[in-house]
């Protein structure tokens, strides 16, 4: 089988499109020829050799990725004989993503719906489950006001969605005219483009004497400081990322000044509702499977998943990005 590896930590050209084993399933797992796999902004930080939080940069040489959609096409020698077959969606415990088959435990496995397609069931297992959990942290009720960063981005995307249906009002922040007309597609009632250095009094005079109830902040940076200082008396800030590179810079006397409530968004308080992972992951896939979600999706090429690190970098695409073998 094909796959894309990582020999040396540093920029995107460093992954290699190459010819390896196939993997063998084990006991409890199965595996999946791949029809489609995600790529997280954080993964071009592990390429790079920079750990993340709890992610520590990787060992080498190492296939990164680490959610897939395809077909059941092997078992470990304890699975049902039920799994053969089927089409499913499923995060890895150690990466392995970025290939044309993985293998992975039948308890990560989520059954797709016949309708929903490989690239879809992928936006929705992480990127999807993860915006649905900032939104049960954000608790938005209808005339709230809500500006979300990174509006076009994969979270983003689905956060506007999900607002506007709420019936919250949506100021989306993107980088580019392509981006803010799509966050205007997506649902945001207001759209401003970031690389306006003025875009703050933009949104101000948009509002016209409303005030920030929200801000969900993926950005950070300038960006996230600048949301922030948007932020009405007694409002919640929401961070579940840094794509800028470093994360809003918030102080204790900002938080009193503002009466404000910050919380980063990841994580724990994911689960407030869902109870577990596996739950949220199945609530994100019914969403998307409802209609009630459609991810915003970009595609490359599995041999051109250099490119697609290149441009998720570079903020070039838009939405979640997938490779397709």
């Amino acid at each position: 089988m094909y796959a894309v590896r990582l020999y040396e930590f540093g920029p995107a050209e460093n992954l290699r499109y190459e010819q390896i084993a196939s993997p063998v399933p084990g006991e409890g797992q199965v595996r999946i020829d791949v029809q489609a796999s995600g790529i997280h902004f954080i993964e071009t930080t592990l390429r790079a050799g920079r750990g993340v939080g709890p992610h520590a940069a990787p060992v080498l040489p190492i296939v990164l990725g680490g959610e897939v959609a395809g077909v059941v096409s092997a078992l470990g020698p304890d699975v049902d004989e039920s799994w053969l077959g089927r089409r499913v969606v499923s995060t890895l415990k150690s990466y392995g993503g970025y290939a044309e088959q993985v293998v992975t435990a039948i308890g990560a496995l989520h059954d797709l719906p016949d309708h929903m397609t490989a690239d879809t069931a992928v936006a929705m297992i992480t990127t999807g489950s993860t915006a649905l959990g900032i939104l049960d942290s954000a608790d938005a009720k209808p005339g709230d006001v809500a500006l979300v960063t990174s509006a076009a981005g994969g979270i983003g995307a689905l956060l506007i969605q999900a607002l506007h249906h709420q019936g919250v009002i949506v100021v989306g922040v993107a980088g580019g005219p392509e981006k803010v007309l799509q966050a205007t597609l997506l649902g945001a009632d207001i759209a401003v483009d970031y690389r306006d250095q003025q875009w703050p009094d933009a949104v101000r005079d948009a509002l016209g004497g409303r005030e920030l109830s929200i801000v969900f902040d993926g950005v950070g940076g300038s960006a996230g400081r600048q949301a922030f200082d948007l932020l009405g008396l007694g409002g919640r800030f929401l961070l579940h990322g840094w794509s800028s590179g470093a994360a809003t810079r918030i102080t204790t006397d900002d938080i009193i000044e503002h009466a404000s409530t910050v919380t980063w968004a990841i994580g724990p308080q994911m689960l407030r509702r869902a109870g577990t992972m596996h739950e949220l992951q199945a609530r994100a896939i019914r969403a998307a499977a409802d209609g009630a979600l459609q991810p915003l999706v970009t595609r490359y090429p599995l041999n051109r998943a250099g490119d697609a690190h290149a441009d998720l970098e570079n903020r070039r695409a838009a939405g979640k990005i997938v490779l397709i073998p």
